[in-house]
């Protein structure tokens, strides 16, 4: 079958766990995953890549992303690397402490799957 006639589907969810909530009071960033997906990368189509990336993320008080890094890697770097970017772009909903927004920590799993 054609690579380009491949059906894709991308997968994401928030993982809300005790490591991205470091005090009491902290609600970690989220966002919205229907609305932020990341491309494919060509390469990864072509060999057939698939695998799940776990990153973290530091989402500043206004949404945007202060840093990013991989926690747990798919196998494949270029689905590491394009689910990094696509994911830091994203605006998210600004995480909280003792009901304030403010600059916390999130872990985001990122499913890369060939249908």
């Amino acid at each position: 079958m054609s690579t380009n006639k491949r059906w894709l589907s991308v997968f994401a969810a928030v993982l809300m766990s005790g490591a991205a909530v470091a005090y009491a009071g902290e609600v970690p960033a989220s966002f919205d995953a229907k609305n932020c997906k990341a491309e494919y990368p060509k390469a990864s189509l072509m060999n057939e890549e698939q695998g799940t990336v776990s990153m973290m993320f530091l989402v500043k008080a206004d949404g945007t992303v202060a840093d990013s890094k991989v926690e747990k890697s798919s196998g494949f770097k270029n689905l590491d690397k394009a689910a990094i970017k696509a994911i830091s772009a994203c605006k998210f909903k600004p995480g909280t402490k003792d009901g304030a927004p403010a600059e916390t920590w999130t872990k985001v799993d990122y499913a890369w799957k060939l249908d």
